[in-house]
């Protein structure tokens, strides 16, 4: 999956690696996990029927399922507060599962990993309350209360 990662600043912008905090890695870890496992089970699904397909008669033949592209990562970054996982290769499942990991991304701090809501004001991040995020539990009066006091 990171085959470009070794690659030079003119073909990939892998060569920079991951360009988002380490809260966000076992989003990226499960994700890329998960696609992995996907791309090599159907891909043996595949083989099975082939071989199955070429010893059956003709009424016992199986389906045989599409071939998927090997994803590889093309760009893995940070952008307005949520995770941006740029790739090529896979199929709709994976397309599915990338976007739900740039949305739980929008929920979980890029620093920490703990539950989180974006930023305002100048760059958008997610953070957690202890990484200047905003407590949406503590009541109005108390957030104006803190700002006046600074």
């Amino acid at each position: 999956m990171m085959v470009n990662r070794d690659k030079n600043m003119q073909e990939t912008c892998m060569c920079w690696g991951f360009e988002c905090g380490d809260g966000w890695f076992q989003i990226l870890n499960q994700l890329m996990g998960n696609i992995q496992h996907h791309i090599d089970w159907q891909n043996r699904q595949r083989e099975v029927a082939i071989r199955f397909n070429s010893k059956a008669s003709s009424d016992e033949m199986r389906e045989v399922p599409k071939e998927i592209p090997q994803v590889t990562l093309d760009q893995v970054k940070e952008k307005f507060g949520t995770l941006r996982f740029y790739y090529t290769g896979g199929d709709d499942y994976i397309s599915g599962l990338v976007t739900m990991a740039e949305s739980m991304s929008g929920v979980t701090c890029e620093e920490c990993g703990k539950p989180g809501n974006g930023t305002s004001g100048g760059w958008i991040k997610t953070v957690c309350v202890e990484h200047g995020g905003v407590n949406y539990d503590t009541p109005e009066e108390e957030l104006n209360e803190d700002q006046t006091s600074q």
